[in-house]
């Protein structure tokens, strides 16, 4: 992609205002819209879709990095579920202990688009969905979470069928329990702060043309 499209897609991406922890973002802000603008923009127009890269969080096109939360192309998904891992913002200071990302997977056939907004069934318990917009696309919008052998998932899952895909955007906390260490290991960032900077990163989503 060329340096001034970059900076062009940038400079025009329409983000949503984020909430408190818990709460998807809806509504339009300013102020977010700015900081968002300034920062450098991933474009995929093969799958529709640019993306904000905040400063703390380094772009990856791989899912390889939980224990629980393999590398599938969302989260939960079942051994039928056919998609392609996109991208994936990842904190800065994520290890083994907590790690926090925000992962985009695409899914085309005809399965995917079938049970786009399926909730999880197994593999973690899902809370009931709602619906939220975002880049002015209503997607279905769930909180599930897993744990085994001390280690733990948390997600907030976004799903939407959008101009003949299935768009899949995951929040993902994991990582290991720190009581399990001895002396119990110290987190690189508090969960309740890696959700608010999973959420602000959501808000520089947006739908290409």
């Amino acid at each position: 992609m060329k340096t001034t499209a970059s900076i062009a897609l940038a400079a025009t991406l329409a983000l949503l205002h984020g909430c408190s922890p818990g709460q998807p973002p809806t509504t339009t802000s300013t102020a977010a819209s700015s900081a968002s603008a300034a920062s450098p923009a991933y474009a995929d127009p093969q799958h529709g879709f640019a993306l904000a890269i905040p400063s703390d969080m380094p772009l990856r096109h791989d899912f390889r990095r939980s224990y629980l939360g393999d590398a599938s192309w969302k989260a939960f998904a079942g051994p039928d579920s056919h998609g392609t891992p996109i991208v994936a913002l990842v904190l800065d200071g994520s290890n083994r202990i907590t790690a926090a990302e925000l992962r985009i997977g695409i899914g085309t056939d005809s399965e995917a688009l079938a049970h786009c907004d399926d909730i999880p069934a197994s593999g973690g318990a899902a809370t009931a969905a709602d619906t939220v917009t975002l880049a002015g696309v209503p997607f279905t919008h769930f909180h599930a979470a897993d744990a085994a052998m001390s280690h733990y998932l948390d997600v907030d899952g976004y799903r939407a069928v959008h101009a003949g895909r299935c768009y899949a955007i995951d929040l993902l906390l994991s990582g290991t329990r720190p009581e399990v260490y001895d002396p119990p290991a110290t987190p690189p960032f508090a969960q309740a702060e890696a959700r608010r900077r999973l959420r602000e990163a959501l808000n520089g989503f947006r739908f290409l043309p």
